[in-house]
């Protein structure tokens, strides 16, 4: 019976709300305007995101090896005594 209730309440606060948007500029201005700033925060997410996996994969590739020359080894034998 709670849920009901809960339910014919959302009803009721969603219609007033709609009504509200269409009756009255400042309301459907400040939708507007958060809209908005929600696009804009999702895009900063999105392009962070892609960032920090690009440094991930960057990170986890295996090196390649240089072609630099190996320093000579030297063949002679030292004697402790």
């Amino acid at each position: 019976m709670k849920k009901l209730i809960w339910f014919a309440a959302g009803i009721a606060i969603g219609t007033l709300a709609v009504k509200q948007l269409e009756e009255n500029p400042k309301a459907q201005e400040f939708v507007k305007e958060a809209r908005d700033r929600a696009k804009d925060f999702g895009a900063a997410v999105s392009e962070g995101f892609r960032e920090r996996e690009a440094e991930i994969i960057a990170e986890n590739m295996p090196k390649k090896p240089s072609a630099a020359k190996r320093a000579p080894s030297t063949s002679a034998k030292t004697t402790a005594e």
